[in-house]
């Protein structure tokens, strides 16, 4: 009688693994996600003898490691460059997530067609030499460079075999998902196919301290698709956001083992690829003539740089009853929290009205000191009423109605003055270690009621 494959059954989400079909992921809480893959054996140590096979390694004192002779690597995207922390590290793994149509695959082939310095390895899965020639065509009209690979391989031992036998520069993979080894009897793109397509990929980086970039497909629901696992093998996680609709996209920095999450890159999609945009804040302020009311400017600091971006609010009359509460790119929950806020603390009644609030530019804002603008707006739709376009907002507004200082204000003030903003709302409590840069002033409000009336007096 033939041996029972043994399996077991992972979650697609998670990568969480169970003996038993389950209809919901007891790791994530995500349903139906459940598959059923087999249990790859491994060799026994009772094979081996119990023998280890020596890797030739020895240990090292980390006070001897010199870090000089491991300059990271420029890619030529000076954007992408800084959100990376200065460059690629030598022997890191990192994956590049986002929604179809976005701009992966462009950007990634726009990094050995802008340094042709770099020897690079283009393994691409989903196209044909015909097709990335194309689009190589569009995104480099004054020529190929030399250096550039390309290599159209869904198996992954023969790409590392090429790789080993080329030594680039550096690899890019587009993408994961479409990757596989023999090793295994299960379809790409599943559980066990990522894992151990990502486990090989990580260990020829660090044998090899050839930086590999790869390009991840997404869910749904947002997330990178594949086992959870994925995200914690790689060195740097980088999302793109924005509207497919809409020409500027926003690279976020998820996960960084070299430098700091909470940095952003803004690029504008173009025909001849995504265009850099050193100064967010010339596309995010008004575009408009002065006049319009519901519109608010606020300073905010998204990792070490400022932006300043409009937010819009719309307030009207519940056309049906009950009143809606809406929000694009802002927390629905927040905005409730300061619509109480302003009924409570100020006297407003907008529990009848229904509220819409959109962050300009296509803006996911985490940062609270967007409250203080996002009041603003309210109240300047509410009334009616069109704000200055030479002022601007920060601060955080709390549920006693106090306006709540936010750091770096120096910062954000800075930058205001450098864009030609005549006034800026900050918090009473805020301590500024420099004085405001001339042609600014800087308009200091304790709470809610005295920002109303030194914004509608």
């Amino acid at each position: 009688m033939a041996n029972k494959v043994k399996t077991l059954w992972y979650c697609t989400s998670c990568g969480n693994e169970s003996p038993k079909w389950m209809g919901r992921c007891p790791a994530c809480g995500e349903w139906n996600t459940m598959v059923e893959a087999p249990v790859e054996q491994s060799k026994s140590a009772s094979k081996s003898g119990g023998r280890v096979p020596d890797s030739g390694r020895k240990p090292r004192r980390l006070s001897d490691i010199d870090l000089a002779s491991e300059p990271r690597l420029e890619l030529g995207v000076h954007e992408l460059d800084r959100l990376l922390g200065g460059g690629v590290v030598p022997g890191s793994l990192i994956l590049i997530g986002g929604e179809p149509g976005i701009g992966k695959s462009t950007l990634s082939l726009q990094i050995p067609l802008g340094c042709p310095s770099l020897s690079t390895l283009y393994v691409t899965g989903e196209e044909s030499e015909r097709q990335v020639r194309m689009r190589a065509a569009r995104l480099s009209p004054g020529g190929i460079p030399d250096g550039c690979l390309i290599f159209c391989e869904t198996q992954i031992e023969a790409v590392l075999q090429q790789a080993r036998e080329l030594k680039p520069d550096l690899m890019i993979v587009d993408s994961v998902q479409t990757m596989y080894t023999d090793t295994l009897d299960s379809t790409p793109g599943s559980v066990s196919q990522i894992k151990e397509v990502a486990a090989l990929l990580l260990r020829y980086a660090k044998d090899s301290g050839v930086p590999v970039i790869l390009i991840g497909h997404i869910t749904k629901d947002g997330y990178i698709a594949g086992p959870k696992i994925l995200e914690h093998i790689v060195d740097v996680v980088l999302q793109f956001e924005g509207e497919n609709r809409g020409s500027y996209r926003i690279l976020r920095s998820i996960k960084n083992r070299f430098g700091s999450t909470s940095e952003l890159a803004v690029f504008e999609m173009t025909g001849a690829g995504l265009r850099e945009v050193p100064n967010p804040s010339e596309m995010l302020i008004p575009m408009h003539d002065e006049g319009l009311s519901g519109t608010a400017i606020s300073a905010m600091l998204d990792g070490t740089r400022p932006l300043l971006f409009e937010v819009q609010a719309l307030v009207s009359s519940a056309a049906y009853g009950t009143a809606q509460r809406s929000a694009t790119g802002f927390d629905v929950r927040r905005l409730n929290m300061l619509l109480a806020v302003l009924e409570k603390r100020a006297g407003f009644h907008l529990s009848a009205k229904d509220v819409f609030l959109n962050m300009a530019g296509g803006l996911k804002v985490s940062d609270p000191a967007c409250d203080l603008a996002v009041i603003a707006a309210v109240l300047s739709s509410n009334f009616d009423y069109a704000l200055p376009l030479d002022c601007c907002f920060a601060g955080e507004v709390g549920l006693s109605g106090e306006i709540r200082p936010v750091g770096q204000t120096d910062r954000r003030i800075g930058e205001a003055a450098r864009l030609g903003f005549k006034k800026i709302f900050v918090s009473s409590y805020s301590a500024l270690d420099t004085p405001a840069p001339p042609g600014i002033k800087v308009v200091k409000v304790a709470d809610v009621p005295e920002l109303v009336k030194a914004l509608f007096k």
